[in-house]
């Protein structure tokens, strides 16, 4: 199977929390979030990152009607 490179590049690179709380972040900046709801959802995510699974976050994200 042929892959497109630059796809292949992306998913190749690590999981990082991190990046993922940026791009939480910038969605919400994007979105006109107040700091104070910014800084809850952030505090919201630290705790799901802790008892939730990457296979489990997946899951809940295709069957969220998000």
């Amino acid at each position: 199977m042929n892959c497109d490179p630059e796809l292949e590049a992306l998913l190749s690179q690590p999981w990082s929390d991190n990046a993922c709380r940026g791009y939480v972040i910038y969605a919400m900046e994007r979105c006109g979030f107040a700091p104070g709801d910014i800084r809850r959802v952030m505090a919201e995510l630290h705790e799901v990152f802790d008892f939730c699974g990457l296979e489990e976050a997946r899951q809940h994200f295709e069957n969220s009607p998000y």
